[in-house]
């Protein structure tokens, strides 16, 4: 009866915000498109949560925990891996509104122990945007906790001129959210759950999930199905570290196509996440998010969020100045962790997005396909 109720409601809020999909319709569309993809990918658990004109409706399919067959719901804790470093991105844009830091500054400005190597003299901007000059995906493994990591950057090299190639990076986005939370004299851990989430409005998102919500954290599963949750490691937190839940990130979604609803530094800071600063294969690279113009086609957003482009350096243009991101646009992120995906989308000029989360790690292209669905049958 209760699921009933919230399904008449929701249908008839979506049909008095003047949509042209009706509730039934899109459960249709979003069941079809589900349903084979969780057999398809074997993929235990998802949850997605479809944000029209400030309406939000929730899909849930599978479970938590195969062991548990505890369903999920839209408050079930997904691991998001690298939409984090949205999160992340926004702390530095926060940090520079509230005038604790310039994305101009340089690492060394905001770390002394950096003097002397070459990454000190790299800009903030240049580790926020993944073009340090060849920083990996990933750490070494010998560098890859907290003791060891501050030692890796004082003894790294470039492969590249800092500035012109773009590599994706955990240490390099890392490393910047780890310097914005030390301007804020935090521990980033502290400055993401105590000030930035609460800001945020979001009360259901953790770096670390509490005792008492740990009924709520998904079970994660790898391609062998085996139980798996993400590992510590250098910069975890600031790189792949956030658990939320698809209502938590329906909240976000719309704070992003909405900032005018929060206080300015924050206003300030999701612009400077929105800002593009330099372009790449079509794709605008902002502070995490990644835009394109909208509408844009399947192949442009499987491209854009391709292995290739996550895994090889390529060449950046920059935007001089920066572009403030004001016209039709479509801002995306993927993440992944070991035993997780999730993929957000959304389109500001038509306030629409599209969030998917799930327990267990599946194709990139295969999240960008569900997404791009809906998102178009919500704009006809």
């Amino acid at each position: 009866m209760k699921h009933n109720l919230q399904k008449m409601l929701m249908s008839a809020l979506l049909l008095a915000s003047g949509s042209c999909m009706a509730a039934t319709d899109l459960r249709t569309l979003v069941d079809g498109r589900i349903e084979p993809l969780m057999k398809q990918q074997a993929i235990p658990g998802l949850s997605v949560a479809v944000v029209h004109k400030g309406q939000v409706q929730y899909f849930n399919y599978g479970v938590a925990a195969t062991d548990t067959q505890q369903p999920v719901t839209e408050d079930t804790l997904f691991e998001i891996g690298s939409v984090s470093k949205t999160f992340t991105a926004t702390l530095g844009g926060y940090a520079q509104a509230t005038g604790k830091l310039k994305l101009s500054d340089t690492a060394v400005e905001h770390l002394a122990s950096l003097k002397g190597s070459t990454i000190g003299n790299i800009s903030l901007l240049q580790l926020a945007t993944y073009t340090a000059g060849g920083l990996p995906l990933q750490f070494p493994d010998a560098a890859d906790n907290a003791a060891s990591m501050l030692g890796y950057f004082q003894q790294w090299k470039p492969t590249f001129a800092p500035g012109t190639q773009r590599l994706y990076s955990n240490p390099s986005i890392g490393l910047f959210g780890y310097l914005a939370a030390h301007s804020l004299g935090q521990p980033f851990n502290v400055a993401m759950e105590q000030t930035l989430l609460p800001k945020l409005g979001l009360k259901n998102t953790y770096v670390s999930v509490p005792a008492d919500k740990s009924a709520q954290y998904a079970q994660g599963y790898d391609k062998a199905r085996k139980p798996v949750r993400v590992s510590p490691g250098a910069l975890d937190s600031e790189a792949y570290g956030i658990k939320t839940s698809t209502q938590d990130m329906a909240r976000y979604v719309i704070a992003n196509m909405h900032p005018d609803t929060l206080e300015k530094p924050l206003q300030q800071a999701i612009a400077a996440t929105h800002t593009g600063y330099y372009t790449v294969n079509g794709m605008t690279q902002g502070l995490a998010w990644e835009s394109y113009p909208y509408p844009v086609t399947l192949q442009a957003l499987l491209e854009g969020n391709s292995t290739e482009m996550a895994m090889q350096p390529h060449t950046v243009n920059w935007l001089t100045p920066a572009k403030a991101q004001t016209a039709d646009v479509l801002f995306n992120k993927t993440g992944s962790t070991g035993g997780f995906g999730a993929y957000v989308a959304y389109v500001p000029s038509k306030d629409i997005g599209v969030v998917i989360l799930a327990n267990k790690n599946y194709p990139n292209a295969e999240r960008v396909k569900v997404a791009h669905a809906i998102l178009s049958a919500l704009d006809q």
